[in-house]
């Protein structure tokens, strides 16, 4: 069992130095946020970052995350060059003795909530998901701005780029999906790196946009699409459980024991009454009888389903913060 932390590179006010002082911890999760998306990740840069993480006496095992270009998503013709890069990114960390890559799927938007700092009940902030705010919004509006959008676009690029996803539809989002996993296996084999895609959060469609990664049924589909070990998953107890229909424990035990389950974010989350009696949910403190879901069934699960468990831990000060578990192989 490793304990590890979220890291946001040196501009991160949560220091190394910090990270170091926490009893037990023994590594980072971490990107490089100075290359633009779908560019390579160079050697030399990847190693900077690890030689700041091992100086402080840091490991850095698992990146969170490696963006995927729209291009990719939109399946243009252009996606065979970003893929490529990919491909190189994935030679390239597993060089640096990087062990697993969270991803995500998500077009256009990563994930969304209406709210930063919601204040609880206790006096303590969160993040928070108002459905009814967010029906209330429109993309396509220079104002417009929630949690988790990517905000480099200009008003016009991103108008284009919602033009473009009008003709793609959840299949042939989920076929793009399959064409680009399909392409970095035979690389991630050679590299022992794991991908872990992160499910769309929240698990729907927003703006008219598809979503995929949203359920088991998704999920099956698409291990047996890409019948790789490789091909796995980063179950978000947050994500997934923001839709009520999804039976975590069963989930997390079924994809642990077929070994799919490379990373874990072990969030909580209270869903709460709405004025508008729409959906309303917030992030909550992590044990069962502080949200709406069970983390100790979820855990225990986890553990029973895979019977060579070695866990990464990390803790996340972030969004009301979350556990997180990375299974690495020898």
């Amino acid at each position: 069992m490793k304990m590890t932390f979220r890291w946001y590179g040196e501009r991160d006010p949560v220091t190394l130095t910090h990270i170091r002082q926490i009893p037990g911890m023994t590594g980072v999760v971490t990107a490089l946020y100075s290359i633009p998306v779908g560019e390579v990740w160079d050697e030399e840069t990847i190693l900077a970052q690890k030689k700041l993480c091992n100086d402080a006496g840091l490991e850095m095992e698992v990146i969170e995350s490696v963006p995927v270009h729209e291009e990719i998503k939109l399946g243009s013709p252009a996606r065979d060059r970003y893929i490529e890069n990919y491909k190189q990114t994935i030679r390239n960390l597993g060089a640096a003795g990087v062990k697993v890559i969270c991803y995500n799927f998500m077009p256009v938007f990563d994930w969304v909530r209406s709210e930063l700092k919601y204040e609880t009940p206790d006096g303590s902030n969160c993040l928070a998901y108002k459905q009814a705010t967010v029906d209330r919004l429109d993309p396509n509006k220079s104002s417009l701005s929630l949690p988790g959008w990517d905000e480099s676009y200009t008003k016009e690029e991103l108008s284009n780029l919602l033009a473009r996803y009008a003709s793609v539809d959840a299949e042939q989002l989920f076929q793009n999906m399959v064409y680009f996993l399909k392409a970095l296996m035979p690389v991630c084999e050679e590299c022992d790196v794991k991908m872990a895609v992160h499910p769309d959060d929240p698990p729907w469609s927003l703006f008219g946009l598809p979503r995929i990664i949203c359920n088991e049924a998704g999920i099956d589909r698409l291990f047996a699409e890409v019948d790789s070990v490789y091909n796995g998953i980063t179950f978000c107890t947050g994500s997934l459980g923001a839709d009520r229909g999804n039976d975590l424990v069963k989930m997390v035990g079924k994809y642990a024991g077929m070994g799919r389950v490379h990373f874990v974010h072990a969030r909580n989350i209270r869903f709460a009454p709405d004025e508008e009696g729409k959906l309303f949910f917030h992030e909550s403190p992590h044990p069962t009888e502080c949200g709406s879901l069970d983390i100790y069934g979820i855990l225990k699960a986890l553990y029973v389903g895979d019977d060579y468990f070695t866990a990464l831990l990390a803790y996340i000060v972030h969004g009301g913060g979350e556990l997180s578990f990375s299974r690495l192989y020898s």
